[in-house]
């Protein structure tokens, strides 16, 4: 039976391995039982804003009409580069929903994807946000007061290790298992000044040094990784169907290509059998 309507995100529920369903409209598409089977997906034409629902001829963002793209702060580039603060410059689009969503608490974490990185995300977010970077081993290193603090905390994290994934490689393959401990370690005694700052310009409780002695392991539900990645796009061909072989992140794994969901949030689509 078809199931007709917009796209959103995956969501996923860390288990052995991760579940995954496809929301379409007000429908979640338990998508694990369709390893090894034929799964279609038929783009319609139509883009709907996942935040005001209008229709739009181009998506910005991932999902997002030009006006809310322009307009609401959960677009703004302080997002992808949280160390701008536009709250802190007293810039910010929408203030309150900097209370709700950025000055929650934080965790600034190593997560092993397509290798170790440093990464951040909201204390609420964990482990949601590691299975959406397609990570295989996570573990936290500080826990902060707001989203501004982790991403200048990040800052200085980067200097000595890589903050991006490789989505290619994470998709090809199993990162190799790295001693997360011994990497925790060597990157807070590098940045003890840069911490020591910090605590000193936003205070003691804005910073705390987590101690979790245990590693997120996350296998996901993939049968074959793909030795060549072919990224499949509704823009370019609408009706995308084959065997689906593994999820992991926001991409379906075809044997035609790898399809991220996430970028064509607000897409109309068609999902068959």
């Amino acid at each position: 039976m078809a199931q007709k309507g917009i796209l959103r995100k995956m969501q996923a529920h860390l288990a052995e391995p991760v579940t995954y369903h496809l929301p379409v409209d007000d429908a979640l598409i338990n998508l694990n039982p369709y390893l090894g089977q034929s799964l279609r997906l038929r783009f319609s034409g139509a883009i709907h804003c996942i935040a005001c629902g209008r229709k739009t001829s181009k998506s910005f963002n991932q999902g997002y009409c030009y006006p809310c793209f322009t307009r609401l702060a959960e677009c703004d580039t302080c997002i992808v580069k949280p160390e701008r603060c536009h709250y802190a410059q007293g810039t910010c689009r929408e203030p309150d929903w900097a209370q709700r969503h950025c000055f929650q608490p934080h965790i600034v974490y190593l997560a092993n994807s397509s290798g170790v990185k440093v990464g951040i995300t909201r204390l609420s977010q964990v482990p949601t946000r590691w299975i959406d970077q397609g990570a295989t081993e996570a573990l936290p290193m500080l826990q902060v007061a707001s989203r501004w603090i982790a991403g200048l905390a990040e800052v200085g994290f980067a200097q000595h290790i890589t903050d991006k994934t490789d989505w290619r490689q994470m998709l090809k393959r199993r990162a190799d298992s790295c001693d997360l401990f011994a990497v925790r370690a060597q990157l807070l005694d590098l940045c003890a000044g840069e911490i020591a700052a910090l605590r000193q310009r936003f205070g003691d409780d804005a910073l705390r040094g987590l101690s979790e002695t245990t590693v997120t392991t996350i296998d996901y539900p993939i049968l074959h990784y793909p030795q060549k990645i072919t990224a499949l796009n509704f823009d370019k061909q609408a009706d995308i169907h084959g065997t689906l072989l593994g999820i992991k992140g926001q991409y379906l794994i075809f044997d035609c290509g790898v399809l991220n969901i996430r970028k064509f949030a607000g897409y109309q689509v068609e999902v068959f059998d």
